[in-house]
């Protein structure tokens, strides 16, 4: 292998920081990863320190060229992922935030959310975004630090400060200050991007109250970023991709073609599903994307959020204290008596798509004197393929079909179980990449496609592989029973709280 062909992938997440180093061909050479310390001020928020993704963001990047043995002359390019929504304000003279970052979990903003609702505003919103009035998103956080920090909206309408998502913020860090901008993808998040126009959008702008002094340039996803400062890794080495985590997943997992899905069963779950170049507004509350913008065309997708999934699976452990470890929900389900019928609704801090319900909370149901941990593993694991089947089942309605296969990843998936029983609940294949770091994959693609190392999207879905595949088996008589009995789960729990 050739030294120029090696990819470094920022994947900076939620929980921790990770960079990958990538062969050519898209075999993991090295790897660092850093735990990020989570802040709570108050019931509802949620922060990380601008600082700590800085500093381990740079660590991460030199412990994965010292685990693969090579230095900065061996990169081609740097691709970044990151996890989406999460706001930044800093000061454009010396790059220090002016505020914690507020990350995508937050809820502070939900009562402006509602206020804005109840003006009417939710459909110009999501006529130009393809998004919901949610605190999740960007463009409620930036507001809340320009009213609420002192001295931010006077500096940002001076022009001082600059926002961005963590993307953006590592940009400028990386690049000293050069590079003040984002992708599409990235952009698509923060409720204030038109996605069919592709600019900021200057009635959701005066809406928020967001000077647009504060907003960085808008590129494609497998643009030209710039260049790293040579003294942070010993040569300036060129960025050449960026993309929003789970766009990074879908580009990880070639899910190039109109009609083909990906899903992350991480935490929680993200499905998208390539629309092509057709934006799909979603009538079934279900949000419409960008998958990702390459050479001035943008390509877009239907997405749904799922908040629990592995969760589910964490307080079968750390809650109820029946399992030591997620690995054993496998054997535990095997064991099941199939006879109960048992649903577990984990609506631990509400129901994402397509319920949107913030108020709902679990529940489960079919208890009887034989459920034991068995039982209840088996439900949690079946929760996230009634969940999955939610989504799908309100893609087939906004008109999103063709659907041949389901292209799975995140830390869930090593559970053959689980992805026999997803095929079933959802009739259709089910499929388990080689690579499973499609994430950080994704970012280290675009970074490829821009500097040359691949040559367009059919090269880049040539490295792709299926390390198991999975059809359904269930007859879809006894799948569309199950499915309706969740749905009865989840009317009750609703209807009764």
């Amino acid at each position: 292998m050739t030294a120029e062909r090696t990819i470094l992938a920022i994947d900076q997440g939620t929980t921790s920081s990770r960079a990958i180093l990538f062969s050519g061909d898209g075999r993991r050479l090295g790897q660092a990863q850093k735990e990020l310390p989570q802040h709570f001020p108050h019931s509802g928020w949620v922060e990380h320190d601008a600082e700590d993704i800085w500093r381990d963001t740079v660590e991460v990047m030199r412990g994965a060229l010292a685990d693969a043995g090579k230095n900065a002359e061996d990169v081609a390019a740097i691709g970044i992922t990151n996890q989406r929504e999460t706001t930044v304000i800093w000061d454009r003279a010396t790059g220090e935030a002016v505020h914690k970052a507020i990350v995508w979990q937050d809820r502070r903003t939900a009562s402006f959310c509602q206020d804005l609702r109840n003006q009417g505003a939710e459909e110009v919103v999501r006529q130009r975004t393809g998004l919901l009035l949610d605190p999740y998103f960007s463009g409620t956080k930036i507001a809340w630090l320009l009213d609420n920090v002192p001295g931010v909206r006077e500096r940002a309408e001076r022009g001082e400060l600059a926002f961005g998502t963590i993307d953006s913020f590592l940009l400028w860090r990386l690049t000293g200050g050069k590079v003040h901008a984002t992708d599409a993808t990235n952009a698509a998040r923060t409720l204030i991007f038109d996605i069919r126009r592709q600019i900021w959008d200057p009635e959701l702008l005066a809406l928020l109250r967001i000077p647009e002094s504060l907003l960085p340039e808008v590129r494609d996803s497998d643009a030209d970023f710039g260049a790293t400062e040579p003294d942070i890794l010993g040569r300036a080495i060129p960025i050449g991709g960026i993309a929003g985590d789970q766009q990074a997943a879908t580009v990880g997992q070639a899910c190039f073609e109109a009609g083909m899905m990906k899903s992350t069963y991480g935490t929680g779950c993200f499905a998208l599903f390539n629309t092509g170049d057709t934006l799909v507004h979603s009538e079934h509350r279900l949000l419409s994307t960008i998958a990702y913008r390459l050479g001035g065309k943008t390509t877009y997708a239907l997405e749904g959020s799922i908040f629990v999934a592995g969760a589910a699976v964490q307080w079968l452990r750390d809650g109820l204290g029946i399992i030591e470890s997620a690995g054993e929900t496998e054997a535990l389900a095997k064991q099941a008596d199939r006879e109960q019928q048992i649903y577990l609704v984990p609506a631990f801090t509400g129901l994402g798509a397509p319920y949107w319900d913030a108020e709902a909370r679990g529940a489960i149901f079919g208890l009887t004197r034989a459920t034991g941990p068995a039982e209840l593993a088996r439900a949690a694991l079946e929760a996230v393929c009634y969940q999955t089947r939610d989504l799908l089942e309100a893609m087939k309605a906004d008109g999103a079909t063709g659907l041949e296969a389901l292209r799975v990843d995140g830390g869930m998936v090593a559970n053959d179980w689980l992805l026999q029983m997803l095929s079933d609940i959802l009739g259709v294949a089910v499929e388990r990449p080689v690579v499973a770091e499609t994430t950080a994959l994704g970012a280290a693609y675009l970074a490829g496609l821009n500097q040359g190392l691949f040559a367009d999207l059919d090269a880049v879905a040539s490295h792709w592989q299926s390390d198991a595949r999975f059809e359904p088996q269930m007859a879809a008589a006894e799948r569309d029973a199950r499915f309706a009995g969740w749905q009865d789960a989840v009317a009750r729990m609703r209807t009764g709280r």
